[in-house]
């Protein structure tokens, strides 16, 4: 006990309350109001993180309302009207039994608290959603073959508003509505929920499409528990055409022409076959960053169809011998691992452009796919004649995406696109290829040339003058135009190549980074989401916007969570962490800014925060005055 104050009033019962500070399992502390009568009758009630903060082991009552960021777990008994109606004293010996033998001592055990008790349901706050959806799933196990209880259960992470001995916020919000749209025995979670997730807790859950939820402004993502039960969408309304339609992950292609430096050519046709499927509107497509992941592995499908969230996997493998190519392919039920087609393809490599454009015909048929008139003109679309240049465009294509980012792989990226113009002067994709090498030039500053966007945007013209119909060439615009300050030209490009392309996850996460960057921050909260289900083993980049965007809305607390996320996901990134040094600095947590920073030197020593945010596209000179100003809060020189 820390401390406590009580008072005797005359009455004819003589009532004595005592406030005491107990440590809760969570590591919190919480007020304990405890009034006692003459006839030693408890009435105890627990007011969880109701009252005083303890800083430096001093007690500061405070007025205002408490707000804390926490993981949040609805929990609703189906059916309860029905079942006191049926068997009053029966239904109540059953939920005694559960509070007592399952669902308070399985949250005691991941360090939850019970913020409201609500009759035929409960409101519970975790210090992380991995403890609410451990506590979740054992609770709904546990309740597995019960004769009268089951639940239904939401979970949501987001701020909690105490005041006034209630509980409020959008974050319940949230979880409640996901609650109600669950089925007996269910677990929702939300996507922010589910991203906080590491990889063997996410993959135990399935879906993620987008639903509607009442009176809440954004889609929110939605993520079940088990497999095997969908989502009932609100009020039995129709699900989301999203939610119905097939989705797919094609795995990188296996290179089986004992020479390793062939990959780039397999995994180039690979990178096609995915581009080509991705220009099929009624089919979701995984990007190419996640579904690589696999490569050089042997993954269960079964296992890759949790993870990624699709319905079908695509895998194979490529032989080439000198100029014949030898092309296998297998599509996959990803729920019960049966094979629903296959093929082999015997050819010329001058006739791979048929062979992906017949390949992605037969997957489109076997999932009982239509295609428009202009999906089949986009799909059979040959960019060139000269299958050497091809070859040159796939291996610049591998170099300026490669993971390595390095200047020699710019500059192997320069020889092959170059080299592939000279082949083919109409062939469209080498332009754009240059175009892409320049724009990483300008962001990592290789060559030490000031007009690196000038020469991007001059082969992007070109490039868009032999094919306007490129999705690639226009991300790549926005991308230019974003650097430039440009956003509302930079989402008309966006749109052009989401027209071309309805799955392109890395332009879809560029509308809503343009959003972040543009005045209405939360705005693009739902396009990032939305390109990290596209990319979910590959999208840190979207989480580290996710985390500006509640850094520039003023929600500090949400910001730095979603920087360790991503700091955790990418370990050596640079901005992620002067950004969360100025979201720290806001909340006054200056011995943890001063721990990042000491990271931040071992990571790059030269680094500057300042500069770095110099050239941040922000369209605002007020939002770049308070990124600095949270880093001068934290207490640390630039």
């Amino acid at each position: 006990m820390l401390g406590n104050d009580s008072n005797a009033t005359e009455s004819s019962h003589l009532i004595v309350s005592v406030r005491c500070r107990l440590r809760a399992r969570s590591g919190q502390w919480d007020w304990i109001d405890l009034s006692i009568s003459r006839s030693s009758e408890p009435m105890a009630r627990a007011n969880v993180g109701m009252s005083v903060a303890v800083e430096m082991g001093t007690m500061n009552e405070t007025t205002t309302p408490a707000r804390r960021l926490m993981a949040i777990l609805m929990a609703d008994i189906v059916g309860y009207s029905r079942l006191m109606g049926a068997d009053q004293s029966g239904t109540m010996d059953a939920l005694r039994d559960l509070r007592g033998a399952l669902f308070n001592p399985v949250v005691d055990q991941h360090r939850g608290n019970i913020i409201k008790n609500l009759g035929d349901g409960w409101l519970v706050g975790f210090p992380s959603v991995s403890d609410a959806v451990s506590c979740a799933i054992a609770i709904q196990t546990g309740l597995i073959g019960h004769d009268t209880i089951r639940l239904r259960i939401g979970i949501h992470t987001g701020e909690v508003i105490f005041e006034a001995d209630d509980a409020f916020g959008e974050g319940i919000n949230v979880a409640a509505r996901l609650e109600a749209l669950a089925e007996p025995g269910q677990i929702l979670i939300s996507d922010t929920a589910m991203n906080s997730l590491d990889q063997k807790a996410a993959a135990q859950f399935h879906g993620g499409a987008a639903q509607k939820l009442k009176n809440i402004a954004r889609p929110v993502g939605v993520w079940s528990w088990p497999h095997a039960t969908a989502a009932k969408p609100p009020d039995d309304t129709e699900a989301p055409a999203q939610q119905r339609r097939p989705s797919i992950a094609v795995l990188a292609f296996d290179n089986l022409s004992r020479d390793p430096e062939q990959d780039y050519f397999s995994d180039g046709i690979t990178e096609d076959i995915i581009t080509d499927l991705s220009k099929v509107g009624s089919l979701l497509v995984i990007s190419r960053n996640s579904s690589f992941v696999y490569k050089g592995k042997t993954p269960d499908i079964r296992q890759v169809g949790r993870e990624l969230g699709v319905s079908h996997v695509l895998e194979g493998s490529i032989r080439r011998v000198k100029d014949q190519i030898r092309v296998n392919a297998q599509l996959i039920d990803a729920q019960s691992g049966t094979h629903l087609w296959a093929e082999r393809y015997d050819r010329e490599i001058s006739d791979i452009f048929a062979v992906q454009d017949e390949l992605t015909r037969c997957i489109v048929a076997a999932l009982r796919l239509k295609l428009t008139a202009a999906e089949h003109k986009r799909i059979g679309a040959v960019p060139t004649a000269n299958p050497e240049a091809h070859d040159l465009f796939l291996k610049g294509r591998e170099a300026v995406l490669s993971s390595a980012n390095t200047k020699e792989m710019f500059e192997l990226s320069l020889r092959c696109f170059n080299r592939a113009i000279e082949l083919d002067p109409d062939y469209a994709e080498p332009y754009a290829g240059l175009a892409h090498a320049y724009t990483r030039e300008f962001q990592n500053k290789w060559l030490g040339i000031p007009n690196s966007l000038e020469h991007s945007q001059r082969f992007l013209e070109m490039a868009l003058q032999k094919d306007p119909d490129m999705p690639y060439a226009h991300y790549l615009d926005a991308i230019n135009k974003f650097w430039r300050g440009e956003p509302e030209a930079s989402n008309a490009a966006i749109e052009r190549a989401l027209t071309l392309n309805p799955n392109y996850a890395m332009a879809i996460g560029m509308r809503g980074i343009n959003a972040v960057n543009s005045g209405a921050p939360l705005d693009g909260l739902p396009d990032l989401e939305r390109a990290l289900q596209l990319e979910p083993r590959a999208g840190h980049l979207y989480i580290h916007f996710m985390g500006m965007a509640h850094l520039l809305a003023g929600d500090f607390e949400t910001a730095v969570i979603r920087f360790k996320e991503r700091i955790e996901a990418s370990p050596g990134t640079d901005l992620s962490r002067g950004l969360m040094i100025s979201a720290l600095g806001h909340l006054g947590r200056v011995d943890e800014a001063e721990d990042v920073r000491r990271q931040l030197n071992e990571i790059n020593p030269d680094y500057s925060f300042n500069k770095h945010v110099e050239r941040l596209p922000l369209k605002d000179a007020a939002v770049r005055d308070m990124l600095l100003e949270g880093y001068r809060k934290a207490g640390i020189k630039d």
